[in-house]
């Protein structure tokens, strides 16, 4: 799961607290960096702020830095996430010289993994807490104002399910809503089950009633989150439970879309691809991870797949969807990749025509298998790289130059950027997940965030779709609240 498979627009979506909310215990922010699991963590660290007394600081609080505390929930998956985590910590150094009051705090999955080192290179930093215990951040606080020293709490077991904690949601009209966490696979690269730990589910019941709760609190989208979703169940020896959780979705009034991230391809059987035919509110969207063309790397990496495998759920899940969209991250440069392991990669991607391809070059991440293995110049996997990201952008256009002059329904999520004044454009993403552009054409009603708009699109960008329509040359444009 990747940051990247979020706009900035909606990654900015919480919309801060109220400015005559006062400041409570202290007014904090929460800057959050990394995948979609991180931004659902995040949201349950502002609701336990919250429930301590804290306010949420306005988005003019922020931009003036007039905060009591401010906290980092940070991502290890690749270098230069950790890079920016000391970069900015560094930064807010200066921020709490200005304002000695003011509290630091660090926590995420670099705390759950380098808590001493974090602690030893930034003794600015009030409090350090890990993924297992979000529920301490309150009291760790209190204790270094009492105190006057740092203070670092990191389970090495989860004892509460981050979804039992109080939220405080970034959107009125999409939810992200966790299924699992951690996970059981042992891929080389990985430090996600370090930080993580072992994959534990919740129960169906409990899921369910959150969906039920955030839709009767006005979502109309949810999304469910996993290290792997689709082993859902497979705990308790029900290996169907992914799909039955899909289609009880569709039972839910209200709920319009649903969709989910990531799944691993291993695991993706032909119930889950059938529920996702059959259930009208499951989106035809997929993150599907290839990491990998070659079937030496995949080995190497420890993906209990192969090219082959991988390319025939692709047939099965567009035999039954022609409408998919579905994008994949690919590492590149993994120790000992070839040219020949390489060109296996470009010729998986050219088969596999993926909607977006979210590629990274290998980054040693301390503690996994694949650290110590032969690594490849870096000079080579940024060749690499290069050629992979202009074959993935020469198929990007192409699917979505497929779109133009066709009809689109996009669920409103903000206005389309600066120039909204010039442009009255509208933004959000069609059924399928891509971002578009919506004009509002004169004299049409203005939709508001969380209306869903049908357009016709006119104009395929480079990453996303325009929908100018004009209603007198027989084109569409129509509102639904």
């Amino acid at each position: 799961m990747n940051e990247e498979m979020m706009t900035e627009e909606e990654r900015a979506l919480a919309t801060g607290g109220d400015e005559g909310a006062g400041r409570g215990r202290g007014v904090f922010a929460v800057h959050t960096l990394g995948c979609q699991m991180n931004v659902h963590d995040s949201e349950r660290i502002a609701g336990v702020l919250e429930a301590a007394g804290y306010v949420r600081a306005s988005q003019a609080q922020e931009e003036a830095h007039d905060l009591d505390l401010i906290v980092m929930n940070t991502c290890a998956v690749r270098e230069n996430a950790a890079e920016r985590m000391y970069g900015t910590i560094g930064l807010w150094a200066k921020m709490k010289r200005e304002r000695p009051g003011m509290q630091i705090a660090i926590g995420g999955c670099m705390a759950q993994l380098d808590r001493e080192r974090i602690a030893r290179r930034t003794p600015w930093v009030d409090a350090v807490f890990g993924t297992r215990n979000i529920e301490d951040l309150p009291t760790l606080l209190e204790r270094a104002k009492a105190t006057g020293k740092p203070q670092t709490k990191v389970n090495e077991r989860l004892e509460v399910f981050p979804s039992e904690l109080p939220v405080h949601r970034a959107s009125k009209t999409s939810a992200w809503v966790a299924i699992s966490v951690g996970c059981n696979n042992t891929c080389t690269f990985c430090i996600v089950p370090t930080t993580r730990g072992r994959e534990r589910d919740r129960r169906p019941g409990d899921v369910l009633d959150e969906i039920r709760a955030v839709v009767a609190d006005g979502a109309k989208e949810v999304t469910l989150l996993g290290q792997n979703v689709n082993s859902y169940g497979y705990g308790i020896g029900d290996r169907y439970a992914f799909s039955k959780l899909l289609r009880a979705c569709g039972d839910i009034e209200g709920l319009e879309r649903v969709r989910f991230t990531s799944p691993h391809p291993a695991a993706f059987t032909d119930d889950v691809i059938a529920a996702m035919a059959e259930t009208p509110n499951v989106m035809h969207q997929l993150h599907f991870p290839l990491q990998s063309g070659s079937d030496r790397i995949l080995r190497a990496m420890r993906r209990s797949y192969r090219s082959e495998r991988f390319l025939s759920i692709l047939d099965k899940i567009r035999a039954a969807m022609p409408d998919a969209q579905i994008s994949t991250d690919i590492i590149v440069g993994f120790p000992g990749e070839t040219e020949e392991d390489f060109r296996d990669t470009l010729r998986v991607v050219e088969q596999a025509r993926f909607s977006s391809a979210f590629t990274f070059i290998y980054s040693p991440r301390p503690g996994t298998p694949a650290a110590s293995m032969e690594q490849v110049p870096h000079e080579v996997s940024r060749e690499r790289i290069e050629r992979l990201l202009a074959l993935q952008e020469r198929i990007t256009a192409e699917n979505l130059r497929g779109f133009e002059g066709r009809d689109v329904e996009v669920m409103v999520t903000g206005r389309a950027g600066k120039k909204d004044g010039e442009t009255h454009r509208v933004t959000g993403r069609e059924r399928t997940g891509v971002l578009v552009h919506v004009g509002v054409p004169e004299g049409e009603p203005m939709p508001e965030v969380g209306d869903f708009v049908t357009a016709t699109v006119t104009h395929a960008g480079v990453h996303n779709l325009i929908a100018d329509p004009d209603i007198a040359a027989g084109q569409t444009y129509m509102v639904r609240r």
